[in-house]
């Protein structure tokens, strides 16, 4: 399951019991010193007050150093199977993809840790990811495509 919040509709979206789940999301904004495309990616588990990835998304835009994002990109699964394992390795899949891509700035403070998966878990972690790339290219955001290039190639 994906969504796509705007930071102002944030509020509006308290009581779905989708985002009270674990999950990963992306912060995509504009950097104010440079003016070009930045991206948070993190990851959200359940917590023992039952709340889980909006609860994450109210914490960042509440954060005076997080000010800098106006959209929320969010996955999560319709029967909250994600673990934390599997939030981990998703979100380090994620930032090494958009790092790759190097289309965004990727605001990520730390290298988040891909976890202790089995062979079948990363290979159903991978469809996941292969999907949430094509959504994220529908939802207009290119934080996984690499930029062509167009250099002439020397024989």
């Amino acid at each position: 399951m994906a969504y796509k919040i705007p930071r102002t509709e944030i509020d509006k979206s308290k009581g779905r019991d989708d985002l009270s789940q674990s999950g990963v999301y992306f912060l995509f904004g504009t950097s104010d010193e440079t003016d070009e495309s930045v991206v948070y990616i993190g990851q959200a588990g359940v917590r023992k007050n039952g709340e889980g990835i909006l609860y994450r998304l109210q914490e960042h835009k509440r954060n005076p150093d997080k000010d800098y994002w106006t959209e929320a990109v969010v996955f999560t699964t319709s029967n909250n199977s994600f673990g934390p394992t599997e939030i981990s390795y998703l979100e380090n899949r994620f930032c090494a993809l958009a790092n790759e891509a190097k289309r965004y700035i990727v605001k990520n403070g730390n290298d988040p840790t891909s976890g202790n998966i089995t062979e079948e878990k990363e290979s159903e972690l991978e469809e996941f990811i292969d999907n949430a790339e094509i959504v994220m290219g529908t939802l207009e955001h290119k934080v996984f495509e690499k930029l062509a290039d167009n250099k002439p190639k020397i024989e």
